[in-house]
């Protein structure tokens, strides 16, 4: 249910692009994405970081759009956001207790340090190179195949990317839990 409120706004700007063109597809986006940080706050009484970057970005590069009425700001969000991300991720590896990876998820999983960091380098590699894709489209293609990119092509690499780090995780979760359920023995530590 998550994944369908974070992709609201991609779908409803395609949804509008389809019927609209991208000028009225933008203004689309920028108003869902005002509601997605609206009805999260009022859910949860909290701002959720990426729903709050995400309307920082579409506002900005959307009034341009607007504005200039040059396509190419909203084509660039994308970029913008992922190349963001691998910033954050790349910087908490270095200033702070623990890399972002592990602030997300250290809660639903136990995983040891270095596997942490390992999932936080592939989060940063993952979203540089998905802004570098997401660049190729839009210099390579229409802006109707971008767009269609921008909804399947973006939501299907970061579900595979997702299993495969689910995948990942589970080899060392699983370490830890048979860790954890052997029987102890004599020269064992409490």
């Amino acid at each position: 249910m998550k994944l369908l409120f974070d992709f609201l706004p991609i779908v409803l700007f395609f949804i509008a692009f389809k019927i609209y063109g991208i000028f009225i597809a933008t203004g689309v986006m920028m108003t869902a994405s005002a509601l997605q940080v609206l009805l999260y706050w009022l859910y949860h009484r909290e701002f959720e970081k990426l729903h709050v970057i995400t309307l920082v970005l579409v506002v900005v590069l959307g009034t341009a759009t607007l504005l200039l009425h040059d396509e190419m700001f909203i084509k660039w969000k994308p970029t913008a956001i992922y190349w963001a991300f691998a910033i954050a991720f790349l910087i908490s590896q270095y200033f702070g207790e623990k890399p972002i990876s592990q602030h997300m998820m250290e809660n639903k999983i136990q995983l040891p340090s270095s596997i942490w960091l390992k999932l936080n380098q592939s989060w940063m590699y993952f979203f540089a190179a998905m802004g570098f894709i997401n660049l190729f489209v839009v210099y390579n293609f229409s802006t109707d195949a971008w767009v269609d990119f921008k909804l399947f092509g973006t939501l299907g690499l970061s579900l595979i990317f997702v299993i495969l780090q689910a995948i990942y995780m589970t080899r060392y979760a699983k370490k830890l839990e048979d860790d954890a359920s052997a029987p102890k023995t004599s020269n064992d530590k409490p």
